[in-house]
């Protein structure tokens, strides 16, 4: 076993509830503290000195200066397997047009479909490493990645195809989403349900034939899919034994009834919530993954997480890093911006990033550091955690481990 160590403080994320509103004084923070590791998980935390003495480690990787540690970061919403630039739609935007008006002449969504069907396997799988690799840079361990930039079959299992391949390559693990539900593509001849029934019988098969996602999403907006049609589509999805994902709330609100009704895992964006749709989240047992960097690339408001939290529900915070409405990629920036305009804790902004998000992928081997844990770690250059979301992003991981192994 390795013993690494020791960090000035080791924030845990253990033992936090798993819902509602959090206070820092429930951290569990071991001061001088250590993990041991072993085939890639954890196998005891404590006292640095402590689990020296007792544990007769096979080897130390000693920490010589103030560090400190929290378990590696889980971005649970971002689409970068993608290719081409979307520039001009962002200066559009500072122009005074609107997301619909851009996606209406041709823009947005459809702008990045067209470039990237025209993109080889290889140079998504390659796109889809190096964007991995820098989000490796700020700590992330593990990244959601969604297809939906296709919108055909064999477009779409081109790009999970390259999700799977890009996997292989890099060091975070990647969870790959069917997102083909992204948009009616415009060459599609039929309506929506025609489009929906469509990947049911001929692309969603061969997701599960070939082993490429366990999670299907939909966009639910005036200018992608309703309600109705999005019903029928996941409850087929599921009945396939696909894990349920959301894109709602974004612009209009309406999502959250589908929500319930279909039992997704979680519901994606919530920009626009009524306090109804709040409430009702709460009583429901899906999961709110808010997107901030969306908020900021759209200059729209947060997603109500102070409320959510203040409600009952769980709490995710992921990045959205898109080439439209989410170009900065920079998870930690946008939770501490998050934080400070929602009034979100410590405590509340560092479990929407690990534990909390963890489930929202249903993954129950990460996000807190504890025995049997996958050993996903970082370590930033201070001797006092209150330190890295005052710096509001500025501050980088010292240090960051993926499964025990020291990747920086």
């Amino acid at each position: 076993m390795i013993l690494i160590g020791p960090f000035k403080q080791l924030v845990t994320m253990a033992e936090l509830p798993e819902r509602g509103a959090l206070s820092d004084h429930q951290l569990q923070i071991i001061p001088h503290g250590g993990v041991l590791v072993a085939k890639g998980h954890f196998q005891a935390v404590g006292n640095f000195e402590q689990l020296k003495a007792e544990a007769n480690p096979s080897s130390i990787q000693f920490m010589d200066q103030d560090l400190v540690a929290f378990p590696g970061l889980i971005d649970a919403h971002t689409h970068i397997c993608w290719a081409g630039s979307r520039a001009d739609d962002y200066a559009a935007r500072l122009s005074g047009q609107s997301y619909q008006e851009i996606a209406a002449r041709g823009g947005g969504i459809w702008s990045t479909v067209t470039q990237t069907r025209a993109a080889s396997i290889e140079q998504l799988t390659e796109l889809t490493k190096h964007r991995a690799q820098n989000l490796l840079k700020q700590g992330i361990t593990t990244i959601e990645v969604k297809s939906g930039y296709g919108l055909s079959v064999n477009h779409e299992l081109k790009i999970l195809q390259a999700i799977r391949q890009a996997d292989t390559l890099c060091v975070p693990q990647l969870i790959p989403t069917c997102l083909a539900a992204h948009l009616l593509p415009r060459d599609f001849e039929g309506s929506e349900a025609d489009y929906l029934s469509h990947l049911v019988h001929h692309l969603l098969p061969k997701v599960r034939k070939f082993h490429l996602a366990n999670r299907v999403d939909i966009f639910v907006e005036e200018n992608a899919f309703s309600s109705a049609a999005a019903k029928k589509y996941l409850l087929k999805a599921k009945a396939m034994g696909f894990d349920l994902i959301i894109h709602g709330n974004q612009f209009t609100s309406g999502c959250v009834q589908l929500a319930n009704d279909v039992e997704a895992l979680s519901i994606d964006h919530l920009e626009t919530m009524t306090p109804d749709e709040i409430r009702a989240l709460a009583k429901g047992k899906t999961i709110p993954v808010v997107l901030p960097g969306a908020s900021i690339g759209l200059g729209a408001p947060f997603a109500p997480a102070r409320q959510l939290l203040d409600a009952g529900t769980s709490l995710a915070i992921a990045s959205d890093w898109n080439p439209g409405s989410a170009p900065m990629g920079n998870l930690l920036v946008q939770a501490a911006l998050m934080g400070v305009a929602e009034g979100l804790t410590m405590a509340e902004t560092w479990a929407a990033m690990t534990i909390r998000a963890a489930r929202a992928l249903q993954l129950e081997d990460r996000g807190c550091i504890r025995r049997g844990h996958l050993a996903d770690l970082m370590a930033f250059p201070t001797s006092n955690y209150q330190e890295v979301l005052y710096h509001q992003g500025q501050m980088r991981p010292e240090k960051i481990w993926k499964n025990g192994i020291l990747t920086q």
